[in-house]
């Protein structure tokens, strides 16, 4: 199953990147991270982990399996029956402005039930998060 969502920013996409890959302070701009913690000092790159808490759901360990500087990140997080990837995308528009995407995509034979079980929630949180970076990348 996969869920999106995606807002346009008034910030560059430099910015709005920095603001993205500090996952540890994520809490600080989003209502559905409670807690993150990097298992790794260092800028975010391929095999970096952080364990992200979030309100309603198990702790998770995401692990980057791909990143493309300035541009976009996926992460992995494993649990039994279920592979779960998100994704984080920046579009630098033309006037300056940032469209970001960011989807979560579940496989594996428990991703339906889960998706029909936390669907609602996942997309509430990927519209928080969303928002978040706005906000927080819009403030500067």
């Amino acid at each position: 199953m996969r869920f999106e969502a995606g807002t346009e920013i008034a910030a560059d996409a430099e910015l709005v990147w920095a603001v993205l890959v500090d996952v540890a302070r994520w809490p600080e701009w989003t209502a559905s991270v409670s807690r993150a913690e990097r298992g790794e000092s260092g800028p975010l790159a391929v095999g970096a982990t952080a364990r992200l808490t979030q309100p309603k759901l198990r702790p998770a360990m995401w692990r980057v399996t791909e990143l493309t500087e300035g541009r976009e990140f996926t992460w992995v997080s494993d649990t039994p029956g279920v592979r779960t990837r998100g994704e984080h995308r920046l579009l630098p528009l033309p006037d300056g402005r940032t469209r970001v995407e960011l989807a979560i995509d579940q496989a594996g034979p428990l991703a339906r039930l889960i998706g029909l079980l936390y669907g609602g929630l996942l997309r509430r949180y990927l519209r928080l998060e969303a928002d978040g970076l706005r906000a927080r990348a819009e403030r500067g």
